[in-house]
Parts: structure tokens; sequence; C-alpha cells
């Protein structure tokens, strides 16, 4: 019996996590639960789970989480930054997993592998903000760190059992988001309700959003870059809008091993929770007949300017990606509450990194300094008058490749003949 401890057990990965715990109840139980504000949806997993501990997010919520769970024997209610932590190292914990959104998830999760608890880990601004000092100390403890990301679990899969040395290339598969083929005109008046809807991924808003921008997949070539320890120019996005092939390794000897299944997460939830096992899910794997065929194209960052942005990010390093990941949560928060148009979010994440000085090899501190600085810094960015859309000003900046990113042959900001398409 494997006993989980769930860092954002409300949101989308937390849901699909207790979904394959109940599948597998002598597999699986549960000695922890934290969530955020979704008091009613956090009551009913304490009900059906019956965990040791509970976590919401402030003090308030603790005292709503008790009155509603009154005769409920054996759950410790806490709250805030030390409640999470305490969630993350419980001792009776065999695995953490850290499904909370966004840059909450970075101290747990560090808790976590300091205190020597392997992890399936979901959160990838962990690794965006501190990929150096989260590998670092998951070295010197001892401790795997098992993706749940599709991506990184396909990446995870197709290296197992071949040497290191023996990798060319991380092909990092994207679905295009729901705008893949909408013309870049019209792209800064789409509403918040149109983003949300993913052409074939069901998740959480914040994750929704940053797949319609490519935001979401440059935060994974940071988080691929230091959990599989290559460098950025081993790293290349694709365009896979059936995503059915979640990414692919390239050998130097002209092979490529991918993994491919149906856009299901619990697939590769159930992988990280069994690892090394597989469990039987009773999902169906793809009918490649009826598919008929898989088609790949190069991404357009001159249409998605974020995922450029996100590279640029990665080859800087330093608290770059930090800034990135702090900037862009701020800019998605705001285009939701509609302060801000579509195109506004690469706008502010780029002036706010323009006006960052980068800390050289930062330590934790450093990084939360780099982090609340650049959450100021947006939202004061965000108060401005829009400069106009970088997509209409031959002038702007992110029309052209980062200047940095234009030496590697498979470089996905190497300015491209016409967009090429294959299928296979």
């Amino acid at each position: 019996m494997k006993r989980l401890a769930i860092l954002g057990s409300t949101g989308s990965i937390g849901k699909n996590v207790l979904r394959i715990v109940e599948q597998f109840p002598d597999r699986f139980s549960v000695v922890a639960l934290a969530g955020g504000r979704n008091i009613d949806l956090l009551c009913e997993q304490l009900k059906r789970f019956s965990p040791q501990v509970a976590v919401v997010l402030d003090d308030a919520l603790a005292h709503q989480l008790e009155e509603r769970t009154k005769g409920t024997d054996g759950v410790e209610i806490l709250h805030g930054e030390q409640g999470y932590k305490t969630a993350a190292t419980l001792s009776s914990a065999d695995l953490v997993v850290s499904a909370m959104v966004g840059s909450a998830g970075l101290l747990p999760t560090l808790a976590a592998i300091s205190n020597g608890k392997p992890v399936a880990l979901a959160n990838k601004e962990s690794l965006v903000m501190a990929g150096e000092l989260l590998m670092q100390t998951a070295r010197d403890k001892g401790v795997p760190i098992i993706p749940i990301d599709s991506e990184h679990s396909a990446i995870f899969q197709s290296l197992a059992g071949n040497r290191r040395q023996d990798l060319r290339q991380i092909l990092l598969t994207a679905s295009g988001g729901p705008f893949l083929d909408k013309p870049v005109q019209e792209l800064d008046d789409i509403s918040p309700e149109v983003a949300l809807r993913h052409p074939t991924w069901d998740m959480g808003p914040k994750v929704t959003m940053d797949s319609a921008t490519l935001m979401n997949k440059g935060l994974e070539v940071i988080e691929a870059k230091w959990l599989f320890d290559v460098p950025l120019e081993s790293i290349r996005v694709v365009i896979h809008p059936e995503s059915i092939v979640h990414s692919m390794v390239a050998y130097q000897d002209g092979s490529v091993i991918a993994q491919l299944s149906s856009p299901d997460m619990r697939i590769p939830i159930a992988y990280a929770l069994s690892y090394p096992e597989r469990l039987s899910t009773g999902l169906p794997h793809p009918d490649f007949v009826e598919l008929g065929a898989l088609t790949f194209r190069e991404p357009d960052l001159e249409k998605f300017p974020c995922l450029a942005l996100a590279m640029e990010a990665c080859r800087v390093g330093k608290t770059c990606p930090a800034v990135l990941n702090a900037a862009n949560e701020v800019a998605v928060h705001a285009f939701l509450n509609r302060q801000i148009g579509f195109g506004r979010i690469e706008q502010i994440v780029r002036e706010t990194m323009n006006q960052h000085k980068p800390v050289s090899k930062p330590g934790l501190s450093d990084i939360m300094s780099a982090d609340a600085w650049a959450r100021r810094t947006a939202e004061e960015n965000i108060r401005l008058p829009s400069p106009g859309s970088p997509r209409n000003n031959p002038h702007s900046a992110v029309r052209s490749a980062p200047v940095g990113l234009r030496t590697s042959p498979h470089s996905n900001t190497t300015p491209d003949p016409p967009r090429r398409r294959g299928q296979i």
C-alpha cells in the first residue's frame, strides 16, 4: 500500500489522482490532502479518503473547513505556507504528489525533496523557477522525481533503458492550443471564454490559458532542460494537433523512441503513482486505423511569441525563468479578469523581463525575491497604457527570434521558409 500526500487535490490533476486512488484502493491510500479555496470539494474529498491532514489557503478557510467537518475523526486541519510544507513532509507519506498550480508549489515541493520524499511532479513551475536547486537537492538526497506532465512522462519512458550519452534530441510535442489555425490578426480580440476551450485536453484554467499562448510549452522546455539534464539546443518543440504522440527522444543512431496514448491525464498519473509498474487502468489505447494520420508542424513564433520568450529565459537562465513565470501568472490572471486583452499577455511578460537584471547563481531567497519583484512590476505594467500589439508593430522585438537562440539548426527560433508540415 502506497500512502500519498496530494498537494493540489482540488485541481484538475489532483482530482484525476484521486480517481486512480479510488480505482485501486488496494494499492493506494491518502494521508494528506492540500487544496486551495474550494472548500466544498475538499469536504467531499475528506469524507471519501479520510486523510490525516487537510490544508487550505488561509486561516479563515481553515475555520470554515473545521466547522463543516465537525465529527470527522482524526483530520488535522492546517493552512498557509507552513500547512502545505507539513503535508509535503508528513512522515507517513510514501509519495508526495506535487499538483499545485503556479509558483505556490515551489516551497512545498522543495520541502518534500529536502526531507527525502519521492515526488510525482505536475507542478512545472517548481522546476521553471528553481530547477538547478531542486534537481541538486534531489541528487543530494537520492530522491526520485517522476514526471506527471504527459510530455515529460513520455520523455521519461522513452529514455528508459537507454544510455543518456546516446541522446541526440528531445522532441517535445504540443497540441498547438485552440488558436493553432486562427489568423494572427484575430488573436487580440479573443475572450477568456474562447481561450479556455482547449481542443484535446481537459485542464484547469491557468494551464489551459498557457496552452492557448503556448507559454505552457515554453515552461515545459525549461522543465525538460532541468528534469533530463539536457541543453536547450537539444530540445525541439513540434506541433502535433492530435495529441497522441506525447513526446519523442531521438538517438545518435537515427532511432526515435516515442510514447503514444490517448489524451487522458489518468495515463501518465497512473504511471507516476505506480512506477516502475504499469496499472491495468482499463483505458483504451489509440485506434490507429481510425486515426488514419498523425500530423506535425513547426510552431509559429510570430503568432505565439510567448514560446520564444520562454526559450530566451531558458537561454539566459539565472533568475529570468522565475521572472517569466511570475509575470505570466499575473498577466493571465489579468486577462481572465478582463483587465487586459489576449495580445497583451505576452507584452506584459516581455516588458517585465526587459526590466529585470538577472541574478547569477541564485539561491532560494534570490528566486523568491525575483518572483515578488516580477509580480509587482507586471502589475505596474498592466496599469500602464498599452503600447499597441507587437504583431502590428514592425519595430517590436518579439517579432524577431531572440538573437541568442539563432545558433542551433534545430532551434524553434530560427526563421523558417513556409511552415513545414508532415504526417505519418
